[in-house]
């Protein structure tokens, strides 16, 4: 009888380890990669604002550039906390803008 019960509460302990242990990495890796997101949305905004005031010339629009003409305040990662780095730049490719991180 004790061995069956050990048995019962091991088996519940591994189905709700098999079940949460995953659910628990998406639901963290959903909202960190929603972080990003949003961090990149705010970037690409402003360099979209700084494109179309005819402020910025080029097809890449680094942050440094955002920096200096006043777009955008200093923008760090959320996840590492750390600032980009400011030769980061926006790619502007037939209307697309893309956001792309240099380390």
């Amino acid at each position: 009888m004790n061995t069956n019960r050990i048995t019962i509460i091991g088996s519940i302990i591994a189905i709700i380890l098999i079940i949460s242990i995953p659910t628990c990495y998406k639901v963290i890796k959903s909202h960190n990669d929603n972080l990003l997101e949003v961090v990149e949305d705010k970037i690409i905004a402003s360099a979209k604002k700084c494109y179309f005031e005819e402020k910025c010339k080029n097809d890449k629009i680094t942050l440094q550039e955002l920096y200096e003409l006043q777009f955008l305040e200093k923008v760090n990662n959320p996840i590492t906390k750390e600032y980009y780095n400011d030769n980061s730049y926006v790619m502007i490719d037939n209307g697309n803008f893309i956001f792309k991180v240099i380390e």
